[in-house]
């Protein structure tokens, strides 16, 4: 309530109160009336509020990642309109139109080097938090149990869980980065290995796969590239070493996939979106695992099963011109990530802008690989990702650090949080 009140002045506030509310899904670590209470229409009705009442809002088209994610959008409605069953699918629409439309309002009221570092912790922390208690329980159980998200979430299975810690975990190291306190430094280095740990605790291959790749992209980027090889080695090899014979023999199924039910699972509903795309071109909705498509489109029966794969969830509920648009926008994302990454800091303060290039890139490779084995496309964080790279690729062409004031870096970049001090 407080943060929606706090919404009403400075809406950015409720951008970062429903980036919460809807990454971490607090509500559903509880129970009675709190576990589905409105909170996230709350915070969207305080931020629709201060967004009327407030004149601190700019034009969200400010880069090409925006233009190729808004007519994603519109190709999606389109999609749900044409599709198999409209009615049946509008909750779902509903879900990633509200999902996009705060993307969006967060490309508005978000600007200032302040801003993206509050949406930077808001997004990493939360999940670092849920990532933290899932990698003890990793550990106090031998690795002998699953690690769940938030139910009822788009993260509640453990595949889903997993990637989305995967994806936060360059975040985090980011976040490491600009902290200047030794021992807070040693913490988020324990944080990110109980997230790698949780990630691995659940069991999920599409995981180990993206958390491989993302890894092996760090290290090839790395400026010390046998240090952070060795620091890598370090972490991940006790880690494999500790997970028990269960973990091993269905990570081991990898290679073996004709002989595992569950992927041949997969293959089906890819199978069924590909053959379907070509009778649907603006697909069959959001909706694609329907017994009548599988018997007609599948070359292993009628037996319906989500897609399991970024790429083909979107193929199939969107056609190919879905898939180039949602390609197009990570694809454009990537490139202005890069653009950060390779930009000359023409000042010290301007330093944060590659790291956080060079990282949000990681995240992106880590959702590139495991998204392929998920069926993720909608959700937040990526998403997320897009505003920060965004956001600090205009403050760059900007040359912001002329005009804002001076804050330290880390969390203390959070309006209200930090002294504001003027260079002399």
């Amino acid at each position: 309530m407080a943060g929606c009140l706090a919404a009403l002045r400075r809406p950015w506030i409720g951008i970062m109160l429903w980036t919460w509310l809807s990454i971490m899904n607090p509500h559903r670590y509880t129970w009675g009336i709190a576990y589905s209470a409105p909170l996230a229409a709350m915070a969207a009705a305080s931020v629709l509020l201060g967004l009327l009442m407030t004149k601190d809002r700019e034009s969200p088209f400010k880069a090409s990642p925006v233009t190729w994610l808004v007519v994603f959008m519109v190709w999606m409605t389109i999609s749900w309109l044409a599709g198999i069953d409209p009615s049946g699918d509008y909750e779902q629409w509903k879900k990633v139109m509200k999902i996009d439309f705060f993307i969006i309002l967060s490309l508005m009221l978000l600007h200032s080097k302040q801003h993206i570092f509050a949406l930077m912790w808001v997004c990493a922390g939360s999940l670092a938090l849920l990532g933290v208690k899932g990698g003890i329980f990793t550990l106090t159980s031998g690795g002998n149990f699953r690690v769940w998200g938030p139910p009822g979430s788009f993260i509640g299975d453990n595949n889903e869980f997993a990637l989305a810690l995967v994806i936060a975990i360059p975040l985090l190291r980011f976040m490491q980065l600009q902290l200047q306190n030794r021992w807070a430094r040693h913490g988020m280095t324990m944080a990110m290995a109980l997230c790698a740990a949780a990630a691995l605790g659940s069991q999920s291959r599409g995981a180990l796969l993206a958390i491989s790749a993302m890894t092996l992209y760090f290290w090839w980027h790395g400026k010390n590239k046998i240090t952070v090889g060795i620091v890598l080695l370090s972490v991940a090899v006790p880690l494999i070493m500790f997970m028990p014979e269960s973990w091993t023999a269905r990570m081991s199924t990898i290679g073996t996939y004709q002989e595992d039910a569950s992927a041949m699972g997969r293959i089906s509903a890819w199978w069924s979106a590909w053959n379907s795309a070509f009778h649907y071109p603006f697909g069959v909705g959001f909706d694609g695992a329907r017994p009548e498509l599988f018997a007609l489109y599948s070359p292993y029966g009628a037996n319906p099963l989500a897609a399991h794969s970024i790429y083909f969830q979107v193929l199939g509920n969107h056609g190919f011109g879905g898939l180039f648009l949602f390609l197009g926008t990570f694809i454009a994302t990537w490139r202005s990530a890069g653009w950060l990454r390779r930009c000359e800091p023409l000042t010290p303060e301007a330093q944060w802008c590659r790291d956080l290039g060079t990282f949000c890139q990681v995240s992106i490779a880590g959702f590139a690989v495991g998204g392929a084995f998920l069926s993720l496309s909608y959700f937040d964080l990526p998403y997320n990702i897009l505003v920060m790279v965004v956001l600090t690729r205009v403050w760059v062409e900007k040359k912001s650090w002329l005009t804002e004031p001076i804050y330290p870096l880390g969390w203390k970049t959070i309006p209200g949080l930090a002294a504001r001090t003027k260079e002399g």
